[in-house]
């Protein structure tokens, strides 16, 4: 399953980014009628801020540009693969332990490890590994549910260091842009007969422009990494409340006392 969300992702990326290649290849092409249709001038539009993005990134620097679009992808596809797996890993904690409560009543120890087998999610595996200790006693149930828990938030917070990674490099690598952007244009001046102030100031915005780029990307993957660490204490909380009501469940129908 995983495999193919990444798959998916990846083909999603490269469908963004695949038009604005395409239309850097692209020469504008002339046409003989002077009349448009609606349709036509929506996807003459759509053009337009696909060559509006061309020109920026030109200008701004392919070298740095490219860098912080890569930046942007990458991060992009490991944002998105965790707030779908976190999404998957959600479940309705209520009707879980009601379902377990009464299978364990009703059908033993065996029959509800099967059902939080066969139940996705970490809390269902949490309460699988604590029927495994069941016969053992509850301190067995408690360090194995809390190994197991340690385990499961592992595997949670997988991929938060390299979103935060891209997050650091992609401001990064546009400062450094802007810098060698500024020192270019100063060689410009210095070598230059006469400053003119066009070219100064051309100079300067498009050395601004990978800076531009790159607190852009860093915004954007940091919106996703807070939503993403608040899905992650969200089922923290979740699988801390789960486990003392288990604990609770296997104290009230007596398991450790046979």
């Amino acid at each position: 399953m995983r495999k193919l969300v990444n798959t998916f992702l990846i083909a999603m990326a490269l469908l963004l980014v695949s038009p604005i290649a395409l239309q850097a290849g692209k020469e504008p092409v002339k046409t003989e009628k002077t009349e448009v249709v609606s349709g036509a001038e929506a996807q003459e539009e759509g053009n337009d801020l696909h060559q509006v993005i061309k020109e920026k990134i030109s200008q701004g620097g392919i070298e740095f540009m490219s860098i912080v679009l890569i930046c942007l992808i990458i991060g992009l596809i490991i944002a998105v693969e965790r707030v779908i797996t976190l999404s998957m890993s959600s479940s309705n904690v209520k009707k879980l332990m009601n379902d377990v409560g009464e299978t364990l009543q009703n059908k033993g120890v065996e029959e509800a490890k099967e059902l939080c087998r066969s139940t996705k999610g970490p809390i269902a595996g949490i309460f699988a590994q604590g029927f495994n200790r069941v016969d053992i006693g509850m301190e067995a149930v408690e360090k194995s549910i809390e190994n197991y828990g340690g385990a499961e938030m592992g595997k949670l917070e997988k991929g938060l260091s390299w979103i935060s990674l891209f997050i650091a490099l992609a401001p990064m690598f546009g400062f450094m842009g802007t810098v060698i952007g500024m020192i270019a244009a100063f060689d410009t001046i210095e070598l230059a007969e006469e400053i003119q102030i066009a070219q100064v100031a051309g100079g300067i915005k498009t050395a601004l422009l990978t800076t531009v780029a790159g607190l852009i990307v860093a915004v954007i993957l940091q919106i996703f990494y807070n939503y993403i660490v608040s899905k992650i204490d969200a089922i923290s909380g979740e699988m801390e409340d789960a486990t003392n009501d288990f604990i609770d469940l296997l104290i009230v129908t007596k398991q450790f006392d046979k």
